[in-house]
């Protein structure tokens, strides 16, 4: 599968139980790229904030570690950066900057810069306001439109798709194994207990 495929999926609101095996592995690689420390290449510092505050509301940490812990926004970052082409590159970034602008519009700061209460508010209404435009969550998403609601759209998807095909969402959350251990073809089979 290709990087255009696996885009296309996500922009079609797939859900994530319906990516193929290679779309799912291809998302994992993008895990596998991120550095040790973190080393942006898109994002500016406040966008970087912004991208963290937005994940982490979205998957706040629980008895399990967030979005911030799976490393969500380093995800989008490397999507941002090798995976989409420059107008939606620019889309996203601009979609970011009128978040901001309707987040101060409705609680006078910056979304980064809200308590976690204002953040999960201001998600609801972004949240509310998608449904009422689309009829359900995350629809009819174009890379070019980028209005605060399409904008959330789309991070909701990144957010989603980062943390579940992280180490931290797809073992953790998720109880799976992203590759088996070992395989081991001709290992004979235990005996079944006597009765």
């Amino acid at each position: 599968m290709q990087r255009r495929e696996a885009l296309r999926l996500l922009a079609a609101g797939a859900a994530l139980p319906l990516f193929s095996r290679d779309a799912l592995a291809l998302f994992q690689e993008v895990h596998d790229q991120l550095p040790e420390a973190a080393a942006l290449k898109v994002l500016n510092p406040h966008q970087n904030a912004t991208v963290i505050a937005i994940s982490e509301t979205i998957i706040p940490q629980t008895d399990t570690p967030g979005a911030k812990g799976a490393r969500v926004n380093e995800f989008i970052d490397v999507i941002l950066a090798d995976w989409y082409d420059e107008a939606e590159k620019n889309s996203f970034l601009s979609g970011l900057a009128q978040f901001d602008v309707r987040c101060r519009s409705l609680l006078s700061k910056d979304f980064a810069e809200c308590s976690a209460e204002q953040q999960t508010q201001f998600l609801k209404i972004m949240d509310d306001e998608m449904v009422e435009i689309h009829g359900r969550p995350g629809a009819d998403w174009a890379p070019h439109d980028p209005q605060p609601q399409e904008f959330f759209g789309r991070i909701k998807q990144l957010t989603l798709v980062g943390y579940y095909t992280s180490q931290i969402g797809f073992e953790e959350e998720l109880h799976a194994e992203i590759i088996p251990s070992r395989h081991a073809g001709c290992a004979p089979l235990e005996e079944e207990a006597a009765k």
